[in-house]
């Protein structure tokens, strides 16, 4: 019963359970593909960048590298689920938050499973309208990470996401990014804080970059199933980095680029989708104990290369509360904003 409805009763799951399963899959995956090879549009060989990544032994980066420590990670994985305290804390130093700015921006760690919670907080003259997004990292600290809230005198929908959940202003120091979405609701746009195309510099370094880009199939005869995601990010190059995505017009964004199959430096990413269980009469997902209530928001996001290898997770555990788990190369910014755009309650998405 670790499985859990995407649309309508809930179930909750077994960690004992998961534990084994998890245990036994890094060998395979591993064997099978390098999940960071997955994402690198540089162009070398999977094998150079195997060793490109063990080469900065600092950070996380580095330790999880090896077969032992990704088993000690997936066993944290399953462990964490019911924020167990003792397997679940060692990870923490790796997820330690010193410049919120640089880190909200930053990959996850590879082979490092980033857990938080977001809470959304409908108090208040206009908050049933313009809820405000809270996002936790969901360890004993619960350090916050973003606050996300809709602009009210937009056209569509437009999130700013601000480091500080006080100031959720435009022009404030604390603006991190902003989701944007089109006139139907159907696709959104993920930017970084830099500077409209039209006020850029002679080197067009201060642009802003496009983080992502969201869409959601559109369900225009009202069937009841599962939601379609495609999450569209920047690659990443040998280093591990973020190849920066700054287009000089809406010609040039993710969104552009994947509708004319224009993939160079473009990763293309889908919800895993549900399965159907006849005992339940529901699609089902197994979230491995992080998700307890049944959503037609619930979603694993997975590069179809892979589909073992979950690089995002979101989904209900209360009215206002859901977890949020994302893997390598996403950075929480991304995965705040694909997060917000699930609440976006456009009828072609239900």
């Amino acid at each position: 019963c670790d499985r859990v409805p995407v649309s309508l009763t809930a179930a909750t799951s077994s960690d004992e359970e998961d534990d084994s399963d998890a245990s036994t899959k890094p060998i395979r995956s591993e064997k099978k593909k390098n999940p960071a090879s997955l994402f690198q549009t540089g162009g070398d060989p999977p094998k150079e960048k195997k060793s490109k990544k063990k080469a900065p032994p600092k950070g996380a980066e580095s330790e999880e590298e090896t077969p032992e420590t990704v088993q000690k990670n997936s066993n944290k994985k399953g462990k964490a689920k019911k924020s167990k305290k003792k397997e679940e804390r060692p990870p923490s130093p790796v997820i330690e938050v010193d410049n919120l700015e640089e880190f909200v921006l930053q990959p996850a760690p590879q082979g490092v499973t980033i857990k938080c919670r977001v809470t959304r907080d409908k108090k208040g003259m206009d908050r049933g309208l313009y809820p405000t997004y809270y996002l936790h990292l969901d360890n004993d600290k619960k350090v916050f990470l973003l606050a996300g809230r809709k602009r009210k005198k937009s056209k569509t929908s437009n999130y700013l996401i601000s480091i500080d959940p006080t100031d959720l202003s435009r022009g404030g120091d604390n603006f991190v990014g902003k989701l944007r979405s089109n006139l139907m609701g159907t696709r959104f746009t993920v930017f970084d804080n830099g500077a409209n195309p039209d006020r850029a510099n002679a080197d067009w370094s201060n642009v802003r970059q496009e983080l992502s880009a969201v869409v959601y199939e559109t369900n225009v005869l009202g069937f009841k199933g599962p939601r379609k995601m495609t999450v569209i990010i920047p690659g990443m190059n040998a280093d591990c980095e973020r190849v920066p995505i700054r287009p000089r017009n809406d010609n040039d964004g993710l969104l552009m680029r994947w509708q004319n199959r224009n993939m160079d430096n473009v990763i293309e990413l889908h919800n895993k989708a549900p399965v159907w269980n006849d005992e339940t009469q529901s699609y089902v997902l197994n979230f491995h104990g992080r998700v307890t209530h049944a959503s037609v928001k619930n979603f694993q996001i997975v590069h179809s290369s892979d589909p073992d290898y979950i690089v995002m997770q979101f989904g209900r555990v209360a009215d206002d509360a859901f977890t949020m788990d994302y893997n390598y190369p996403l950075c929480a910014v991304q995965a705040f904003a694909i997060a917000l755009s699930s609440f976006d309650g456009k009828l072609a998405c239900e």
